[in-house]
């Protein structure tokens, strides 16, 4: 592992050549910066990996049954175990995805779990993302990078290699394909994540396209390329919900495919993640997960939640009140580390003013006990230091539903922030888990 710590300042800079960045609209300008690596890896071990994917492989089928239900049968709602409120009001339903289950009744094809270790040892499960969670390319290349740094780190560490991410995505597109090519469709250059995109269709051996190399005719998608056109069928979509199609969401979108959700509902192409995901991923709803393992599953769930309280309940609000100087209060239409406050850095004015807000408008705030999660070193100049850490894991739902054995682990780089999220300027680090 020495090797490199050696190599930091190599790996980093290769990095730069090959583009990995992270983009941010800051005021209504887009600015790129690197995202910094730093090369002490997280190690997970083997035995600990065996319960993280066991448990991330029942929440995320759960979670598929569910985003399953409630655009059909509405079973969850009917029994009382999910109020409609949380349902309905959730900016992530969409009305335009009723009464249609995709390819394979598959609506996550690739998940993103966010997790913390607690200082207590115990994995909790702080985000699920099931629209466009992205991040699984910047550990896929670090590890590339440092192989080729110091291969024999690799060879004296026993770790399970990570190189097959892009055959689980390639496989994943296959297994709902309708007919055609894969495809993955970005927004284009000045997106957030365009190097992820442009590097995992390398990976997966799949077209890159944007929205002008796309059309729909007679319901289905095509793609236009340089040796004519071909049919698409599966579509691994890097655009939000809103943009996706200008004639069935947002008619203002100028990055979206036209009639490509009709091209959807009449089943000629699969689209990956589904549009109507962020209803699952929607911070009221995750209070409602273990329920949904119980629903659905008839097991106890194997990860836990953050010890969470919904002020639309009459008995979670007034705990939300009586203890929010200790809380996290988290908006739920918020992404990316926004409209996070911990009751602890607010003046007693602010505190008040939270508190009326919340009053007026419970269905839009979770409050959650503040976990003291594990701080892992990393480099800064010639010293090592602690910083907060936490691990988004991969979780792909193709034939069966896996685990990628890997995952990104993001750190703050602020002494005094619990926020690891890269829009918030945060680093990352590769993971390893060991072998058995």
């Amino acid at each position: 592992m020495d090797d490199l710590l050696i190599h930091k300042e190599q790996i980093n800079r290769q990095m730069a050549r090959y583009g990995v960045k992270f983009g941010i609209y800051k005021n209504g300008i887009f600015k790129e910066r690197l995202f910094p690596y730093d090369p002490i890896p997280r190690i997970i071990d083997g035995k600990d990996y065996e319960i993280l994917e066991k448990g991330l492989i029942q929440r995320v089928d759960a979670l598929n049954m569910f985003l399953a239900d409630i655009y059909n049968e509405k079973k969850i709602i009917k029994d009382g175990v999910v109020p409609e409120e949380f349902v309905y009001r959730s900016p992530g339903y969409l009305a335009q995805c009723e009464g249609f289950t995709p390819p394979k009744a598959i609506y996550s094809h690739i998940s993103g779990i966010d997790l913390v270790l607690g200082k207590d040892g115990v994995w909790y499960i702080l985000e699920d993302n099931l629209r466009i969670p992205s991040g699984a390319s910047y550990p896929l290349i670090a590890r590339s990078l440092c192989r080729r740094c110091s291969p024999d780190t690799f060879r004296r560490n026993n770790i399970l290699d990570n190189r097959n991410y892009g055959t689980l995505l390639k496989e994943t597109m296959d297994n709902v394909n309708t007919g055609g090519i894969n495809v993955i469709f970005t927004p284009g250059r000045y997106n957030a994540a365009y190097f992820e995109h442009s590097f995992l269709a390398e990976q997966a051996g799949v077209v890159l396209a944007e929205s002008n190399d796309l059309f729909v005719e007679n319901d289905n998608l095509y793609y236009r390329g340089n040796h004519g056109t071909v049919r698409v069928g599966a579509v691994y979509r890097r655009i939000s919900d809103e943009y996706l199609d200008p004639l069935c969401f947002d008619p203002s979108s100028l990055i979206g495919i036209p009639n490509i959700m009709e091209a959807y509902r009449t089943g000629n192409v699969a689209i990956v993640n589904a549009p109507g995901n962020g209803v699952a991923d929607d911070k009221g709803i995750y209070y409602f997960v273990p329920k949904m393992i119980k629903y659905y599953l008839d097991q106890e769930p194997i990860l836990k939640n953050a010890p969470t309280f919904l002020p639309f309940y009459e008995e979670d609000m007034k705990y939300t009140l009586d203890n929010i100087n200790r809380l996290v209060i988290k908006d739920v239409a918020e992404a990316g580390g926004y409209g996070v406050i911990f009751g602890r850095d607010l003046t007693a004015e602010k505190l008040e003013d939270l508190k009326k807000t919340i009053i007026n408008e419970p269905r839009r705030f979770i409050s959650q006990e503040v976990i003291d999660f594990q701080d892992l070193p990393i480099v800064e100049g010639d010293t090592t230091v602690m910083r907060k850490a936490d691990l988004r894991a991969f979780v792909l739902s193709g034939s069966k539903t896996q685990v990628w054995p890997s995952g990104l682990t993001r750190f703050s780089r602020n002494p005094n922030s619990f926020v690891v999220n890269s829009s918030q300027g945060g680093g990352f680090k590769d993971t390893w888990i060991t072998c058995q």
